[in-house]
């Protein structure tokens, strides 16, 4: 027998729901359950996505990411002196000092950091928030240093060793004297004769000098560019360079040899850093505010909940299972696409809580003026729901371009650049768009199905 459209929509609804309601689980859920005086216990332990597709392994414990202010760490705020960098170079450079504090956090090992760049008057900044960091000394002088870059010899005859241990390899490679500083900058281009990219760098004179004596007296042997003490690239000498201006080469990608030009510039373009704030936050703090924020957005839930039933009857009720499976979307969403979760967050979720039954609310007080003039029930739901969509995409719309600015998605200097702010904005986008579809599509389906006709035949 051929399914009708709203019967399939149903079934679609929720098989969705049953796949959120799991991914929404926390990891373990402890229940107790007191049988003929017996207590039960027993957790149920929420499923892992792991898989093995075309020879990608792919892993997804699916849980919230903690922000900063939830479970605890350290926000620095960096000063960059561009004092001494020419006009021209100085967003290179403040770009560039960025991916070297990114790249010395990832080696640190802090999980999903948050590092922005800000500009205060006109005072370059960059802000680096670590959660969950224990050691802030260490983390403090690890991103509070200016970038090293220097060019090292490969040893002629590397032991057997050094070819096989990652710390003896690095230990095969003799400095030469030529460092960043030496280094005017470099440059993305393109090779006229293959078209493929390449990284174009330009020395000073002395770096010049120094340059045109090493590839004079090593072709052939691999000149290492090193920053922070680890090797970017291992280019190989050809001929002697004695102009200043060598080429690097090889089967680069765009993305690869653009990331190369960040690091080189990051030594090139040597961007002092100041730290000018220091902020710890204690990971107990952070948990006692999402206790009580749980526990408010609970009590809010309940009050929307009793109001939607007691004031429209059933429509209230169907409303209000709507709410739930909205409920259930967002938070599945949020592990899904890895919303990092803050408290201005969790107050755009509970905000967004009470603006998921607006729609239903303008759907229902339509549909009382469609059956004040006579409209049958089914007319008059099919009416409210149309006529109602005018106020609510309005609505709707103005608050997702509000979201869009405190998100600042193509980071505008001129825009909010704050990680908390973004955080708000980004739970708000999300709750808006997610409320638009169990507000018209799951509960104009639920009416369609499970009203039944004496309540179709009430006066509303």
């Amino acid at each position: 027998m051929k399914l009708s459209r709203t019967l399939r929509v149903f079934f679609a609804i929720l098989f969705l729901t049953v796949v959120a309601a799991i991914i929404a689980l926390p990891r373990e859920l402890p229940i107790s359950l007191d049988l003929a005086g017996r207590t039960l216990s027993f957790v149920v332990r929420r499923p892992v996505l792991n898989l093995n597709l075309l020879g990608t392994q792919i892993y997804r414990d699916f849980e919230l990411k903690q922000g900063l202010d939830i479970q605890g760490g350290m926000q620095v705020v960096l000063a960059a002196d561009m004092r001494s960098i020419e006009a021209a170079d100085r967003d290179s450079a403040l770009q560039s000092a960025k991916d070297v504090i990114q790249r010395r956090v990832d080696m640190f090992g802090v999980s999903e950091p948050v590092i922005q760049t800000s500009k205060v008057g006109d005072q370059d900044r960059i802000i680096v928030e670590l959660a969950g960091v224990s050691d802030s000394a260490q983390a403090l002088q690890l991103i509070g240093t200016t970038a090293l870059l220097d060019f090292r010899l490969q040893s002629s005859s590397p032991s057997a060793e050094a070819t096989q241990s990652a710390v003896a390899f690095l230990t095969q490679f003799e400095e030469t004297g030529l460092t960043g500083k030496e280094l005017k900058r470099s440059t993305v281009q393109y090779d006229p004769t293959t078209g493929e990219p390449v990284v174009a760098m330009e020395f000073n004179q002395e770096g010049t000098e120094k340059f045109a004596e090493i590839t004079k007296n090593h072709r052939g042997e691999i000149l290492a560019i090193f920053l922070d003490g680890f090797p970017v690239s291992l280019p190989m000498i050809g001929d002697p360079i004695i102009d200043g201006k060598a080429v690097i080469s090889g089967t680069f990608t765009l993305d690869q040899a653009k990331q190369l030009n960040i690091q080189l510039n990051a030594g090139a373009l040597p961007v002092p850093i100041d730290v000018i704030e220091q902020r710890t936050i204690g990971a107990s703090l952070g948990q006692d505010a999402v206790q009580k924020s749980v526990q408010a957005g609970l009590i809010g839930l309940g009050c929307v909940i009793v109001f939607m039933v007691l004031y429209y009857g059933w429509k209230g009720v169907l409303s209000s299972i709507s709410l739930v499976i909205y409920a259930l979307f967002t938070i599945a969403i949020y592990k899904l696409i890895g919303v990092t979760l803050t408290l201005p967050g969790i107050a755009g979720l509970l905000l967004t809580i009470g603006m998921a039954v607006d729609s239903n609310i303008l759907i229902f007080e339509r549909m009382k003026e469609e059956l004040r003039v006579g409209q049958s029930f089914d007319r008059a739901m099919e009416l409210g729901f149309g006529r109602a969509w005018d106020s609510i995409k309005d609505a709707n719309v103005a608050t997702i371009f509000t979201a869009l600015v405190l998100i600042n998605p193509l980071d505008f200097p001129f825009l909010n650049t704050s990680g908390l702010v973004r955080g708000f904005g980004v739970t708000l986008f999300i709750g808006v768009v997610i409320s638009l579809f169990t507000g018209l599509v799951v509960t104009r389906t639920l009416m369609r199905l499970f009203l039944k006709e004496e309540v179709r035949n009430e006066r509303v």
